[in-house]
Parts: C-alpha cells; structure tokens; sequence
C-alpha cells in the first residue's frame, strides 16, 4: 500500500505532512469488506439504500495550501468498490505530491492552466483537456499559473486495482506544506456559484 512513513503524532506532523491530511491518512480503507450470506440479499439492500447524488455542498476539500482534495466516492463509503472519484483544485503556483501508482487515472480538466510531469516528461493541459496518468509512472500536477487556480476531476480504479492484489504505491516527495509564491492567500473555492462557467458565458 502507500509508503507509510514515521508517524510523529505528539508533534503534530508526519513524514508525509500535518496530521489529518487525506495523503498523510495510515488507515485508508482501500477495499471495502462484503461479507453475508451466500445470497448476499443485505449487501444488496445496503447498495440500494446508498444516496445516488453526493452533494458537494455536503463534502469538504482537505489538505492544502496548494492542493486540495474533495473526495466524491470511494470504498468507504459503501457507495462503489469500483471508483474513487476526486475533485482537485490547485492554489497559484500549486502542485500535488510526486508519487507512483499501478492504477491509471483521468483527471478531467474543469478550469486553468497546468502540466503534468510523468516519469522526467512535461504534458501541457489547459480546461476542457484529458490528462491521463498510466500504470506505473512516478507523476506530479502542477498549476502553471500564479495567480488564478486550476480545477480537476479525477477518475479512478485504485480499488479494482488493489483489489487484484495490484498493491504497489508510493510517495516520492509529499505535498508541500507552506503556500506557493503567488498563493499565499488563496482561499479554495468550496462554495463555488459558477460551475466552472466563465463569467463572460461562452
């Protein structure tokens, strides 16, 4: 599973960053237990009682200062053991963790101006772009603009992958822990109004 580090709890940070960032959780829930009956009648009650529309107004972005995270769907939360679904949103100047990964994953563009860098090689992406990270490769996301923040929905079957006893990742360098120049006050958008409109239409 992911890299797990050396948990300093008492002082309040971890080798991965502050405690309570979703990358530096130790106790992720990777794949969700089924377990019943051979009929498995309550798990299908339990699947059908789920909501069908997470609301974002409900879900909270996590982490920061320059890369935030709103987790949609994944297997803990009973919805889907195929999918971990996340909303990204880069601060100016911001940039994820570099890491590795089995899983491939589809990050939708949905506003901003950005690069990828997988394994040494630079992918340009603006809105409206499919940015698709492969098996295999050690990958970073970066917001090429220093002033306005960048937005992704990411797609992914890490569950199915892991699943499958597919079970190599690892971080390279954590998320950093202190804003990027240009992004000291940035704020992310929670409460959002546009949908990723721009204010002039199209």
């Amino acid at each position: 599973m992911e890299d797990q580090g050396n948990d300093n709890s008492a002082l309040g940070h971890n080798s991965e960053g502050p405690v309570g960032y979703y990358h530096s959780k130790k106790d992720r829930i990777f794949v969700r237990a089924v377990q019943g009956e051979y009929n498995l009648t309550e798990e299908l009650k339990t699947l059908r009682s789920m909501p069908r529309v997470r609301k974002a107004s409900e879900l909270n972005f996590v982490d920061g200062p320059q890369a935030y995270s709103r987790h949609y769907v994944e297997p803990k939360d009973g919805i889907s053991q195929l999918f971990h679904i996340h909303l990204e949103e880069y601060g100016p100047g911001g940039k994820s963790q570099k890491h590795g990964h089995v899983n491939e994953a589809a990050f939708y563009i949905l506003d901003g101006d950005g690069y990828e860098i997988h394994d040494d090689i630079q992918y340009d992406w603006h809105a409206g772009d499919i940015a698709i990270v492969h098996n295999n490769c050690v990958h970073q996301h970066f917001n090429a603009s220093d002033s306005k923040p960048a937005r992704a929905l990411v797609l992914k079957t890490k569950p199915m992958f892991v699943f499958m006893n597919m079970l190599f990742q690892k971080t390279v360098e954590a998320r950093e822990t202190t804003p990027a120049p240009g992004g000291e006050n940035f704020v992310v958008r929670e409460a959002e109004v546009d949908f990723n409109h721009p204010e002039e239409d199209y």
